[in-house]
Order: structure tokens, then C-alpha cells, then sequence
């Protein structure tokens, strides 16, 4: 009878999560750009997967009885055509709702690739130290002397232009963040006690840097990836505007600023909007980006 409730106070596992959510919640909604930058991301988000349903034309449709058509609330608009058309006649907003979707596909493969093998790499450097963190911590560094844009072009124009080559250049771009964050978590848990607690117990290195060490770095990698992905849309749109990433006539957000830039002083609308479009999505993730790092960092934590 003694020893059949001493079981009953301890929080179960899924009670122990929920406390974490509230609790990271909170700190979260005390930013209120954060929570802003939310909703206009998960906004985002909405508009790229019912894109089809949504879009009032086809993005690749062009009206020749309405090149160049100021938007619908200026005179000569068509209610039709909301935001206007560009220089061959294509509706304006649908190619924005569209893009979206190319925002959002880079930013993910981007980010996806740039942190696994980051992760990957800084584990590796920031495990085994010696002359592989030397070598491996070397190459980033030169990687990181050179500007980030320049670089890129510099991998596309070897590789070839294209959206896909475009990606690939900017994950290898920003690749070095990861290796350097993972590498400096790594090295500032793998001397606690519990790291050394596996390896008495007969841990093996494999599972030491990835079920061991690994989970507890992951806060500064989420706000980390969150940034990457902004940086990621930022630097696709600069590659697109410069002929060297996606390619028209992809309704790419960058891609539009190319095709506008010549009638930029006689129709703004065609330059404006897609600009504007970048503006918001990058401002929404950075601010978003915040958030996390004030969440899931404890020094950042008010009592």
C-alpha cells in the first residue's frame, strides 16, 4: 500500500510537453513582430499550396489588349486585372500568387540541404577536433571571406544558370553558419557529465554525436535555419534579377524585377509589387526568425 502512489505527482511525458509548448508560446507572443511575421509566413504558406484556386488567371496567359495595365483602383484599370499586367500582358497578381510558391520551394530545399550536411559536417569537426577540425574549419573560413552573393554567382556560372543550379550555389553559400553553430554546441556539450555518462555506459561515437549531443543543440539551429531561409529567397530573387536563376517566363519574384526593370519609370506597378513581395516575406521570416531566438534561448528569457 505504501509505495502505490508514489508514482501519482510525477508528470507524465506528454503533460512535460505541453508545459514546454505554453511556455515557449509565451515567450514567443511577447514579440509582437514575431507573432505579426507568423501569420503573414503561415499566410504565405496558404496562398502557395491553393495557388490554382486562388490565382484569378493563368501566370503565363498573356492579354494583348491589356499590356501594361495600371492597377484597378488607378484610371485605365480593369477590376480584372487587380494589380495591373506587365509589359506583354500577363496578370500581375496571379504571377505574385504563384511565386509564392517558388519562394517557398527555395527557401525549404535551400535550408533543408544547407543544414543537414552543415550539421553533418560541424558534428564531424566538432566531435573527432584535431587536424579534420582544422581542415574542415579552414575551408568554411575561406568560403566565408568571400561575399555571399559574389560567390554565388561565381558557383552558377559553373554550374549554369538555371533555379535548381541557383540553390544548389546559395546552400553551399550559407552552409558554413551551420558547420560553425553545430561545431560550437558540439564542443560545449561534449565535455558535460551526461555526454560522458554514454560513453562509460558503452556509447559508440555515431551515437554519441547524433542520439546524444546533437538534440541538445538544436535551439540556435532552428533560429539559424530560420534566417537561412529568408537569406535563401533573398539571394534566389538577386540571382533571378541578374538572368542567372530561375528563368523566364517562371513568375520567380526576382525573375519579374529582370523582365520590369526598363519600365520602371513609366509603369511602376510591374516593379513595385513583386519588390514589395520580397519585402514582406524576408521582413516576416527575420522578424519570425526573432521570435525563436528570444523562445528557445534561456539567456534571452525574462524571470
Amino acid at each position: 500500500m505504501a509505495h502505490i502512489s508514489s508514482d501519482k505527482n510525477v508528470p507524465s511525458a506528454a503533460a512535460m510537453r505541453r508545459q514546454m509548448l505554453k511556455e515557449f508560446w509565451f515567450y514567443f507572443a511577447e514579440n509582437r513582430g514575431a507573432v505579426i511575421g507568423l501569420f503573414i509566413f503561415l499566410a504565405l504558406i496558404v496562398i502557395a499550396v491553393f495557388a490554382p484556386l486562388i490565382a484569378p488567371h493563368s501566370p503565363f496567359e498573356q492579354y494583348r489588349d491589356a499590356v501594361l495595365l495600371p492597377p484597378a483602383w488607378i484610371e485605365g484599370g480593369r477590376l480584372d486585372h487587380l494589380l495591373g499586367t506587365d509589359p506583354v500582358g500577363r496578370d500581375i497578381l496571379s504571377r505574385l500568387i504563384y511565386g509564392s510558391q517558388y519562394s517557398l520551394f527555395i527557401g525549404v530545399f535551400v535550408t533543408t540541404l544547407s543544414l543537414t550536411t552543415g550539421i553533418l559536417i560541424g558534428l564531424i569537426a566538432g566531435y573527432y577536433r584535431g587536424w579534420v577540425d582544422t581542415v574542415i574549419m579552414r575551408l568554411m573560413d575561406i568560403i566565408l571571406a568571400f561575399p555571399s552573393l559574389l560567390l554565388a554567382l561565381v558557383l552558377v556560372a559553373v554550374l549554369g544558370p538555371g533555379l535548381v543550379n541557383g540553390m544548389i550555389a546559395i546552400a553551399l553559400v550559407l552552409q558554413p553558419h551551420f558547420v560553425r553553430l553545430t561545431r560550437a554546441a558540439v564542443m560545449a556539450e561534449k565535455t558535460r557529465d551526461y555526454v560522458t555518462a554514454a560513453r562509460i555506459a558503452g556509447a559508440g561515437p555515431l551515437r554519441l554525436m547524433f542520439r546524444t549531443i546533437l538534440p541538445n543543440c538544436t535551439a540556435p539551429l532552428i533560429v539559424q535555419g530560420t534566417l537561412s531561409f529568408s537569406n535563401a529567397i533573398l539571394d534566389a530573387a538577386a540571382l533571378g534579377f541578374l538572368g542567372m536563376g530561375a528563368q523566364p517566363p517562371a513568375p520567380e519574384w526576382g525573375t519579374m524585377l529582370a523582365e520590369a526593370r526598363e519600365f520602371i519609370l513609366r509603369a511602376w506597378w510591374v516593379v513595385t509589387f513583386p519588390g514589395l513581395a520580397i519585402l514582406i516575406t524576408v521582413l516576416a521570416i527575420n522578424l519570425m526568425g526573432d521570435g525563436l531566438r528570444d523562445a528557445l534561448d534561456p539567456k534571452m528569457k525574462r524571470s
